[in-house]
């Protein structure tokens, strides 16, 4: 049996040569874009990502933690996964991106909903003042096991008060106060009377429309703030199926 023949020997190696030289132009071809959040979180870079044409990255998702996005400094918000999507192209490769929502990493869920304890969760749309749309998935946590009844009176309860709280805010501010933990603390002030639940969480958003850029990126000039009777307007701040935690 005899080998190769010269003649493929040929062949083989002026293919090699070709493909490494097409996968390297293709490479070559590439650029890379910066990231950059929206307004709301003041305009800071997502990292990077390339593309051959900057049509490409239309829709295309990111995904970084409110840790992360501050720096890495508050090592306490790691377990909130924050998604953006690319929506245009501007300035020298800026790919400028929207926040479409966000989630809890599913082991702090775990760690919230630990055994003889009730949780109580939920699936509902509010709109905010200036028309925003969100999806929430709220999931609130009592201390310890609670009649179905309470459990009942408590999630129809805070769907209420979040369709009301979504209701007062513009969508930047919703946004804010759910991400920094502020929604939390009033939705639990407002079911205190019901029963002290031990803790309010909104595990999952997704953002229906684009939310207003609140923050003017640096350099750029800031509007004034709308003034009331005694200064500038204060923002204000955003419910759920319920579940037995089984004993371990």
């Amino acid at each position: 049996m005899g080998g190769p023949t010269p003649m493929a020997d040929k062949e083989s190696t002026t293919k090699k040569p070709a493909l490494a030289r097409t996968v390297k132009d293709k490479w070559r071809a590439k650029r890379v874009y910066k990231l950059k959040a929206p307004g709301i979180f003041q305009h800071v870079d997502l990292g990077e990502t390339v593309a051959t044409e900057p049509e490409q990255l239309a829709g295309r998702t990111v995904e970084v933690t409110l840790s992360e996005l501050g720096g890495g400094a508050d090592i306490s918000k790691a377990h909130i996964k924050l998604r953006f999507q690319v929506e245009r192209i501007s300035g020298e490769n800026v790919a400028e991106t929207r926040f479409i929502g966000h989630d809890l990493t599913s082991d702090y869920v775990r760690r919230l909903a630990r055994r003889k304890r009730s949780k109580i969760d939920a699936s509902l749309l509010v709109t905010t003042k200036d028309g925003v749309q969100m999806r929430l998935k709220p999931v609130a946590v009592g201390e310890h096991r609670l009649q179905s009844r309470l459990r009942s009176e408590l999630r129809n309860t805070l769907r209420q008060l979040l369709v009301d709280e979504a209701a007062k805010r513009t969508g930047a501010d919703f946004v804010r106060e759910m991400l920094q933990g502020d929604l939390g603390k009033t939705l639990s002030q407002g079911l205190r009377t019901l029963y002290p639940l031990k803790k309010i969480e909104i595990r999952r958003s997704e953002i229906l429309g684009p939310i207003a850029d609140e923050v003017a990126p640096a350099g750029a000039e800031t509007p004034p703030a709308e003034t009331g009777p005694s200064g500038p307007t204060a923002p204000e701040a955003p419910p759920a199926e319920e579940s037995e935690v089984p004993a371990a």
